[in-house]
């Protein structure tokens, strides 16, 4: 009786086991189809409106799920405010300056190439302003991950609207708010339930986008596309990543997580290539490989904070 016991324990214990080891895998799925929805649902709405709809969705989401899970709230004053700057930098900053690019042009897998650059920019500034010295292998990273992107871009100048200055600003826009959202949210906040800190992030990046939309004067098209979009926005995206990212964050596979990023970029292309038709040259197989190879570098060889998922 007990060996039967002893059996059905090892086998739960081998299924607990596959399911963590694939929950990394599935995460970084998740987040490189952020890109392609971009892609997706933005021929049938402006990019800011299409993200004031999905936060008002997950808002509404993380809300019911607050009431019936009973999360506790942020116990200090200070941790609002902390939480509402990150949620301004990492989705009004990050996912507006992504959705506006992609919206004027630029592919989806360039996007994400470019933001792909955010493990060596947080390197960069904790090397300057921590008293952190950069070595020779997070220099040479540096030059890799640059390389790589610049032999990406520099063919598609002056090739059609991908490559155009303001393309290129608001895609640096998102690099910089990440960026910047990261070392702010590792610098300042402190720990607390993932789904209240999402809806207090999410209700301070609505107010600062919702004024921004009376700029814009697309009208909504009402469509599967945009509906099936806006839905896996707010659950796949919003939700599922943001619960994945807890339960590994708990489980203690965050690094896992941090090692499989180099990924996003080459997996963004291929759904990319897949779904819209992006093209794949030996110089974009080139210069992805050597910004993957670059951040890795730099990552690895850093003592400064990781980045985030």
């Amino acid at each position: 009786m007990s060996g039967a016991s002893g059996g059905n324990g090892q086998g739960a214990s081998a299924s607990i086991s596959f399911w963590l080891r694939a929950m990394p895998v599935v995460f970084v799925l998740i987040w490189s189809t952020g890109f392609i929805v971009a892609k997706f649902g933005l021929p049938y709405a402006p990019p800011l409106t299409f993200l004031v709809i999905r936060y008002v969705l997950s808002i509404i989401c993380f809300l019911v799920w607050i009431k019936f899970s009973g999360a506790a709230w942020p116990t200090q004053r200070s941790q609002w405010w902390h939480l509402a700057v990150t949620g301004i930098l990492m989705h009004a900053g990050y996912l507006g300056g992504v959705w506006v690019a992609v919206k004027a042009g630029m592919g989806s897998g360039l996007v994400a190439l470019m933001v792909g650059l955010q493990p060596v920019l947080t390197a960069v500034w904790v090397s300057q302003w921590a008293g952190q010295r950069i070595s020779r292998l997070q220099w040479l990273g540096l030059a890799f991950g640059l390389s790589g992107l610049l032999l990406v871009v520099w063919r598609k100048l002056g090739v059609g609207t991908e490559v155009s200055g303001f393309t290129l600003a608001a895609a640096v826009f998102a690099l910089c708010s990440i960026t910047a959202g990261t070392l702010y949210q590792k610098h300042f906040v402190t720990g607390s339930d993932v789904r209240t800190a999402n809806l207090i992030q999410l209700v301070a990046a609505l107010l600062v986008t919702l004024p921004l939309t009376l700029l814009e004067s697309e009208a909504i098209i009402w469509n599967r596309e945009f509906v099936g979009a806006m839905v896996w926005s707010v659950l796949g995206l919003t939700l599922g990543g943001s619960s994945l990212l807890y339960l590994l964050i708990q489980r203690g596979a965050a690094t896992a997580v941090t090692s499989l990023l180099y990924l996003v970029p080459p997996t963004t292309a291929l759904m990319a290539w897949a779904l819209f038709g992006e093209s794949i040259t030996a110089a974009t197989i080139v210069g992805t490989a050597l910004t993957a190879l670059g951040v890795s570098l730099v990552v690895r060889s850093s003592s400064g904070p990781q980045p985030k998922a």
